[in-house]
């Protein structure tokens, strides 16, 4: 069930979900959340910062905050992408898992009808509870549908470009791939992708090309 946080003061635990899609974006203009967390009533209990895609289920600080929540937690993002573009069925086990701890999703543009619910009974509360699941559902698939989206304008660009001879490929983050390999000994995979602010995927890329330049494997 979602909770309209804004717009009523709560003595509830939150737990803010922070998340750009890649290490060049910057996450500063979403941390106004936890002041706004703040600012209504909330205690705010975590603040899990990711820059990892929101296409995967194992980002390490989603995972961490699902390991964190307890009964009657609150999770705030500042939009549902934020916590997921997965498929629908994977956002759903997703959402089902967080619900599954006893914790509430709050979400800025996500419709919501926890006060009309509270306050039916019978057949209208079970109508108000389908009502709000199936906006929720909504919403996911909107999301997944905007990643989509851009993901095929990205590839119809490339396509263009290469025409054109004008693609050159990703620029190489050359920091974040310098920092894991100085983290990989002593972390495993999932630390050091948390401790990097990148994914598990890019952790292993690097790793595995780190040996073989080690090696003397050209690649």
């Amino acid at each position: 069930m979602a909770a309209n946080w804004r717009n009523r003061k709560m003595s509830q635990n939150a737990r803010i979900y922070l998340r750009v899609s890649s290490d060049s974006q910057d996450l500063e203009r979403q941390e106004r959340i936890i002041l706004d967390a703040r600012a209504v009533g909330y205690y705010v209990a975590g603040v899990y910062r990711e820059k990892a895609s929101g296409a995967r289920a194992d980002r390490p600080e989603l995972l961490r905050m699902i390991e964190d929540l307890q009964p009657g937690d609150v999770v705030i993002a500042e939009k549902i992408d934020r916590i997921s573009r997965l498929p629908l069925p994977e956002a759903e086990r997703l959402i089902a898992t967080i619900q599954g701890k006893g914790a509430m999703l709050a979400v800025p543009g996500v419709v919501d009808l926890t006060d009309l619910v509270a306050e039916a009974e019978g057949v209208s509360r079970i109508v108000l509870e389908a009502v709000q699941e199936l906006l929720l559902k909504l919403s996911l698939q909107m999301a997944r549908d905007d990643y989509e989206d851009r993901k095929e304008r990205q590839r119809q660009g490339i396509s263009q470009a290469k025409k054109k001879g004008k693609y050159r490929g990703r620029k190489a983050d050359h920091k974040t791939h310098e920092l894991i390999v100085k983290l990989r000994p002593n972390h495993t995979i999932a630390e050091t992708a948390r401790l990097a602010g990148c994914s598990t995927s890019q952790v292993k890329l690097v790793w595995a090309r780190h040996n073989k330049e080690k090696m003397g494997i050209r690649i």
